[in-house]
C-alpha cells in the first residue's frame, strides 16, 4: 500500500468516528436507517419533527391549504435537521463532518437516491414544486459559516450571513406556493433578514455564550460596547444605545418587505402576516425591556400570540387590518 492511500484510508477512518461521536450526540431518529422508508413514513417522520419542535410561530401553520402542509413539513425537517447538525452536536469538527454528509445526501437526492426519511420526503416536494438546490445548499453553507466564523464587521457582512441562513427559507416557501420570481424573493429576502436579525437581538447573551456575536462589530465600537460588555450581562448606556439602532434598522427591513403580503395568496399571506408580526412584536418586546437583552431574553407571551394570530386571521376577512407598507413597524 502506498503512503497515498495510506493517508486516504486514516482520513476516511478519521471522518467516520468524527461521523460516529456527532450522530451519538443527536436523537437517534435523526440517524441514516438502513433501509429508504416508503414516502408515506417519510412524510410522517417529517411531520411529527415539525409538529414536536417550538418555534415562534410553526411554520406549516394551521392557514395553509392540507395539500401544501406535506411540502412544509418536509421543507422544515430538512432546516430543522441541518440547523441542529450544525448546532448541537457541541464538536466543530464533528458538526463540519455531519454537514459534510448532509451535502452528499442531499447531492444524493436530486441524483434520485433518498435514503433519509427528510430527503426522501424532499424528492417528492422538489419534484411536484420545481424547486431547485441552490436555497437547499446555501443554508449549509450557512451552518458550517457558524462553525468557522464568530464576528461580524460590519452590518453588510451580518446581510451576507443572512442571505445563507434566512433568506433561503423564505424562498423554499414561495417556490412551495408556486412563486419563483425575482421581486418576491427579493421582499421574501428582506423579510427573512429581518426575522433573523430580530432572532440575533433577542438573543444577543444565548448567542454569546456559543461563542458568537453577530452584532456588528464597527456598530460596537461606535457606541463603546465590547465583548466584556456583555460578558459581564449589564446593559450599559452604550449597549442599550446600540440596541435601539439596531432594532429600528430590523424594523425598517420588516417594512420593505411587507409589500410582499398583498403579492401572495391569501392563506400564504396570512403566515407572512402573522410572521412579520410576530418579528416586529419581539423588537417591540426589545424595547419594553428598554433594550436590556443581556439580563432577560425578550419573549412573546402565548396571549399575545394568538392575538397576533387573530388579528392576522382578521386581515383575511377585513383586509384594511392587515399589514402594509404605512404600518410603521406596529405590530398589533
Amino acid at each position: 500500500m502506498t503512503m497515498t492511500a495510506l493517508h486516504s484510508d486514516n482520513n476516511e477512518l478519521a471522518q467516520e468516528e468524527l461521523l460516529s461521536r456527532g450522530w451519538a450526540a443527536l436523537p437517534a431518529t435523526y440517524r441514516m436507517p438502513a433501509v429508504a422508508p416508503t414516502l408515506e413514513e417519510a412524510r410522517a417522520w417529517c411531520k411529527h419533527l415539525a409538529e414536536s419542535h417550538y418555534e415562534n410561530f410553526h411554520v406549516a401553520s394551521w392557514f395553509l391549504p392540507k395539500t401544501l402542509q406535506p411540502h412544509f413539513h418536509a421543507i422544515y425537517a430538512y432546516c430543522r435537521m441541518s440547523d441542529d447538525l450544525g448546532d448541537e452536536v457541541g464538536d466543530k469538527a464533528q458538526a463540519l463532518a455531519l454537514l459534510d454528509m448532509w451535502g452528499r445526501e442531499l447531492d444524493a437526492c436530486y441524483a434520485g437516491h433518498a435514503r433519509h426519511p427528510v430527503f426522501v420526503a424532499l424528492t417528492e416536494t422538489i419534484r411536484i414544486c420545481s424547486i431547485p438546490k441552490e436555497p437547499f445548499a446555501d443554508l449549509l453553507t450557512a451552518f458550517r459559516h457558524d462553525q468557522i466564523v464568530t464576528r461580524y464587521n460590519s452590518m453588510q457582512d451580518v446581510l451576507g450571513y443572512c442571505r445563507y441562513s434566512a433568506n433561503p427559507v423564505g424562498r423554499l416557501v414561495l417556490y412551495a406556493c408556486g412563486y419563483a420570481d425575482e421581486e418576491r424573493f427579493r421582499l421574501s429576502d428582506a423579510t427573512c433578514s429581518a426575522l433573523q436579525l430580530a432572532n440575533f437581538w433577542q438573543d444577543v447573551r444565548v448567542d454569546f455564550a456559543k461563542g458568537r456575536v453577530y452584532l456588528p462589530q464597527d456598530d460596537m465600537t461606535r457606541f463603546g460596547v465590547s465583548d466584556e460588555t456583555i460578558a459581564k450581562g449589564i446593559a450599559i448606556p452604550g449597549f442599550r444605545a446600540l440596541l435601539d439602532y439596531e432594532v429600528d434598522f430590523a424594523r425598517r427591513l420588516f417594512e420593505q418587505g411587507l409589500p410582499l403580503i398583498g403579492m401572495v395568496s391569501r392563506e400564504l399571506a396570512l403566515d407572512l402576516d402573522l410572521f412579520s408580526r410576530g418579528g416586529l412584536e419581539i423588537l417591540r418586546a426589545i424595547e419594553r425591556q428598554d433594550y436590556d437583552v443581556l439580563s432577560a431574553r425578550p419573549s412573546i407571551s402565548k396571549s399575545t400570540k394568538m392575538a397576533l394570530a387573530f388579528r392576522a386571521v382578521s386581515g383575511k376577512m377585513l383586509p384594511f387590518l392587515r399589514l402594509g407598507p404605512a404600518s410603521r413597524g406596529s405590530a398589533a
